[in-house]
């Protein structure tokens, strides 16, 4: 079982949900849920699953649940 962990620096409450990468190897998330009840961490992890071509359950969330910067796992098998 092959997992990959990336790390996201998060902005919630955006107009359009997207994922990009940066220069320094981290990824860049807008999501439009507020940081409220863990919604905006639900989006994210939808996001990171459609991008990477993953089902939902195949990507996690590792840490920083409450804070920008967070490490998500994927699994890649």
């Amino acid at each position: 079982m092959t997992k990959k962990v990336i790390r996201v620096k998060v902005k919630p409450n955006a107009r359009v949900s997207r994922l990009e990468s940066a220069d320094d190897g981290t990824w860049l998330a807008q999501v439009k849920s507020p940081p409220v009840d863990g919604k905006a961490n639900e989006e994210l992890l939808a996001l990171v699953a459609t991008h990477f071509s993953r089902r939902r359950s195949q990507v996690t969330l590792k840490s920083g649940g409450s804070g920008r910067m967070k490490r998500i796992e994927i699994d890649e098998t």
